[in-house]
């Protein structure tokens, strides 16, 4: 799966933009705040329908502006694609395929998978659980449409049972109706469960040797999902929670509270780990989701690297590098030092000022 090119308009800091990407290593480089972000940003929400800084779409919409467009020309085992994406500031978005409209985001999903990685990946392992979720929600969302499904019926259910929650102090006679609400979390919260436990069965059969080759055989690396309940006790804890939830008015059991347990060598790196080891281990995470989707799809993922390379040291560099070699990959930066320096093939480079971006090559 490759991407051709790129159309913006209206977008962040973008009037007008339209480039052409390399079928292998894109670079754009400038200083900060000109704009590399906001284009991988663009891509990756042309391709999942969400920021992966969890902006909301009128967050990404030029200001003073009321719609913003994107445009992505890509092709998938020899079949050209033409994504576009209409973001609103009042209204939900518009979302078309090869100029056909969709009724829903998940018929989007399937069509191209992309990696995206940035700095702050780096602390997903010392960070709280909600950022391990959203790891695992991002990816599964792309590679699995029934996952798609099961998490958006369980978030809209989930969203009403606490509202209900937060009502039954002023009217009580409504807590029999919990019942209907509990069944429903229950039955969308043991699919989550039984997705989230194959996906992290998948990742951990290749994690442990990537982390091997970046650890010099040092260490060795294992994850565990960490479920708030096993699926077939699940709707019996929801029961048996109904009188906490309703003292603090919020449900407190379900794949909403999950966690990913990181293991090195039986130690939780979570909580007793060195923070080169814990980027460590997140980087080992990335490399295998990468490993994985092919693995699913028959075909690499596209690659969004965010300024990420200045974070690791030359050795980490390397494996990275090393592994994206057979990848269409975009990767911002600041400077293109680091690339002379490690003899990096540039196939298409591209200056960014001001969200303008100059073709230098």
């Amino acid at each position: 799966m490759i991407i051709e090119s790129i159309e913006l308009k209206n977008y962040r800091n973008y009037d007008t933009l339209h480039i052409q990407f390399s079928p292998k290593t894109n670079i754009l480089y400038g200083n900060n705040a000109q704009g590399k972000t906001n284009l991988l940003e663009a891509i990756y929400v042309c391709c999942t329908t969400k920021s992966h800084k969890g902006s909301k779409d009128r967050e990404m919409i030029q200001f003073q502006e009321e719609e913003s467009h994107i445009k992505l020309h890509l092709c998938k085992d020899h079949v050209p694609y033409r994504i576009d994406m209409h973001l609103k500031k009042n209204k939900a978005k518009g979302i078309a395929i090869n100029g056909i409209p969709i009724r829903k985001a998940s018929e989007l999903f399937g069509i191209i998978n992309v990696v995206f990685f940035s700095p702050e990946d780096l602390n997903l392992i010392k960070n709280g659980p909600s950022e391990r979720r959203k790891f695992v929600d991002l990816e599964l969302c792309q590679l699995n449409k029934l996952y798609v499904h099961s998490l958006v019926s369980y978030n809209r259910i989930l969203m009403q049972r606490n509202r209900l929650l937060k009502d039954l102090a002023f009217k009580p006679e409504y807590e029999e109706t919990l019942d209907v609400w509990d069944l429903q979390l229950a039955q969308y919260g043991r699919e989550i469960i039984q997705y989230r436990e194959r996906f992290i069965s998948q990742l951990n059969s290749i994690i442990g040797e990537i982390h091997r080759k970046l650890s010099g055989n040092r260490e060795n690396l294992s994850i565990v999902y960490d479920p708030c309940s096993l699926p077939d006790r699940l709707e019996e804890e929801i029961r048996r929670s109904r009188l906490s939830d309703m003292k603090q008015k919020t449900s407190l059991i379900g794949p909403h509270r999950d966690d990913i347990g990181f293991y090195m060598d039986g130690i939780d790196i979570r909580r007793f780990g060195s923070q080169g080891q814990q980027r460590t281990a997140a980087l080992s995470l990335k490399l295998a989701e990468i490993e994985l989707v092919k693995k699913l799809v028959k075909d690499y993922p596209v690659l969004l690297l965010d300024d990420v390379l200045s974070e690791l040291d030359g050795e980490r560099q390397n494996h990275l590098l090393s592994a994206i070699d057979q990848i269409q990959t975009m990767i911002t930066c600041t400077g293109l030092e680091d690339f002379v320096n490690n003899r990096f093939p540039i196939d298409r480079l591209f200056k960014v000022v001001d969200g303008v971006v100059i073709q230098e090559n």
